[in-house]
């Protein structure tokens, strides 16, 4: 459950959902809030650190920067939290502008299971997806994304083409965005940065 209730220029977010059942309720004022990304069919969840899943996702990030690619990471894991697959960032690597984190992913899950389907999985990943890694995500029918940082230039859940918000999606997962987003930027941040040395 994700409730916002503004009160006098302040809203107050209420969010149940939370590691250890804790429940969090904090203060933002409503020009904060009304910035926010809005997803019709999930949570902005800025703030919270990364999760073990998605600080496994961040070693694959780093360990793709390492290799000179774009530093963003993949995992997917069962509905039992069994990990199925991680990766990280190879389109330099492999000469393929689809080996994106989240494309390898599901590939390497997808095989794992002897599926096309990853019904009940939950994919980890540091970056918002662009639209080809949405699409995929939708033909395998993740039931979950969990996302670090916005990619309001590339991403195409809540940015750019929104795959998810088309009449065309066949399946819609649960994205839940802001996991990690701080450790996630700052990675990405950085790489770039010493690329424009």
């Amino acid at each position: 459950m994700f409730l916002r209730i503004g009160i006098n220029k302040v809203a107050i977010e209420i969010n149940s959902q939370c590691v250890n059942r804790v429940f969090v309720a904090k203060t933002v004022s409503a020009p904060a809030l009304a910035a926010r990304p809005r997803l019709a069919y999930g949570r902005w969840m800025s703030g919270f650190p990364a999760s073990p899943m998605m600080a496994r996702a961040l070693a694959e990030a780093r360990a793709a920067a390492a290799r000179g690619e774009v530093p963003v990471g993949a995992v997917i894991a069962a509905a039992d939290g069994t990990l199925l697959a991680a990766s990280g960032n190879r389109t330099r690597e492999l000469t393929d502008p689809t080996a994106h984190a989240e494309m390898l992913a599901i590939r390497a899950a997808c095989a794992a299971l002897g599926s096309e389907r990853l019904l009940g999985a939950v994919l980890h990943v540091t970056l918002e997806p662009c639209a080809m890694c949405a699409a995929a995500m939708a033909a395998a029918r993740v039931a979950r994304v969990v996302y670090g940082a916005a990619d309001p230039k590339s991403g195409g859940v809540m940015h750019g083409a929104r795959v998810f918000d088309h009449p065309q999606a066949h399946h819609v997962p649960e994205i839940i965005g802001g996991i990690g987003e701080s450790e996630s930027a700052a990675l990405l941040k950085a790489f770039f940065a010493e690329r424009r040395r």
